[in-house]
């Protein structure tokens, strides 16, 4: 039997393991945080700018920032393959003076707001080489790079809370330095708990929230532990292999993992194993969103395959079994090395090819104990036993 948990997460520093291999670079991270500031800064001046150009009624909004998605919750991966791209969600907060009493939404059309966004925008798209992107209805994409794109969602919230924030905020800085201030205005508990409106291209405004989402994971982790993160890294990472675009969106994944996570200290393998076990039944019972059981997440995945004739949901239920039953079959082996091209073939080149760091294990002396999982025979004559790709050189971060 084979212990791998060394080559999905290692504390040693010297020691590279998969969950390095998906972590941007240094520097990768900080082009995105001078993008992301560059952006923030173009909004800040832009927007009010752009506002009072175009003559609408009220006073120019000064927008805040709130950074969501898997940036924020410590589950970003960087891109296995073309055309994927990291992906940096960056809320932008503005107060809306000529929000009516009657019906609590902004009288600014969201598609004049996108507008005036892009304009505010477009001055540092060109002067940065970037370009924008159309590709979702509720932001502002830009693409950075072809490593990763910057999603600033606009939000709306009503001003005079938008105002108490920005009292609140003030007196608290007086007594921080700039980096207590920075991270005190990104933090998301100080927006107002409800009314908080999205902009929608096709559909104007929508109550949406972002919070709840993130609180709910993080949550998760402080009580299950930082293997539940990891884990969800882990699953990200299989579907980027597995799938160049489209795929369970990592929402899904995070909703499906939660329930099935078992904390195995020490063994990132066994962890791994419990959850992609239960996925394919997940999937095929249907899993709704985290904090809006209304939403089935399952069926927004069915429907992107629909005019294709296609069950989305099927297709990934089956890949997931497929993993499952590789995974099994590896921890079953008792070949360090056979081992090791297994889960490159799942992984690809970011799972290390080092069969040196991997634990064999002896069986148990029962044998009943010692026969193996259900499926696993079968999994092992289908998998072909063929040499696993070179080392990964030069295209992680050093370590």
């Amino acid at each position: 039997m084979l212990n791998l948990s060394q080559l999905f997460f290692s504390s040693d520093q010297g020691q590279t393991a998969l969950l390095d291999n998906l972590d941007l670079q240094a520097k990768q991270s900080t082009e995105i945080q001078n993008a992301k500031g560059l952006v923030r800064a173009a909004l800040r001046e832009g927007i009010p700018k752009k506002y009072a150009e175009l003559q609408l009624p009220g006073k120019a909004p000064q927008p805040r920032f709130f950074t969501q998605g898997s940036w924020a919750y410590k589950t970003l991966n960087a891109p296995c393959q073309p055309p994927q791209e990291a992906d940096i969600d960056d809320g932008c907060y503005l107060p809306m003076t000529f929000v009516t009493q009657q019906t609590k939404r902004p009288s600014v059309a969201a598609e004049t707001f996108f507008d005036i966004a892009q304009a505010a925008l477009e001055p540092l798209v060109k002067a940065m080489s970037w370009k924008f992107g159309r590709e979702k209805p509720t932001c502002v994409r830009i693409h950075i790079s072809k490593l990763a794109h910057i999603d600033v969602p606009l939000y709306a919230i009503p001003d005079e809370e938008f105002e108490k924030l920005k009292k609140s905020m003030a007196v608290e800085s007086m007594t921080m330095d700039s980096a207590e201030r920075a991270k005190k205005i990104d933090r998301w508990d100080a927006l107002p708990l409800d009314q908080v409106l999205l902009a929608h291209r096709t559909e104007d405004w929508m109550p949406s929230d972002p919070r709840p989402l993130n609180d709910w994971f993080v949550d998760h982790v402080k009580v299950q532990g930082p293997q539940l993160r990891r884990v969800v890294r882990y699953l990200k990472a299989f579907r980027d292999h597995e799938w160049a675009s489209g795929g369970p969106a990592s929402v899904l994944l995070m909703a499906a993992v939660v329930p099935l996570f078992q904390q195995e200290l020490g063994r990132e393998d066994l962890s791994l194993l419990n959850v992609v076990k239960g996925i394919p039944a997940a999937l095929r019972k249907g899993v709704n969103h985290p904090t809006d059981d209304s939403e089935s997440l399952t069926d927004r995945l069915r429907k992107t395959g629909a005019g294709e004739g296609r069950d989305l949901v099927e297709e990934a239920a089956k890949k997931f079994s497929q993993f499952a039953g590789v995974l099994e079959a590896t921890l079953a082996a008792s070949n360090a090395e056979q081992g090791v091209i297994w889960m490159r073939q799942q992984f690809g080149d970011r799972f290390p090819n080092r069969a040196d760091l991997v634990k064999v294990i002896a069986p148990p002396t029962s044998t009943t104990a010692a026969a193996a999982p259900p499926g696993v025979a079968g999994v092992i004559a289908s998998t072909p036993a063929k040499a696993g790709p070179s080392p990964l050189v030069g295209s992680t971060r050093a370590g």
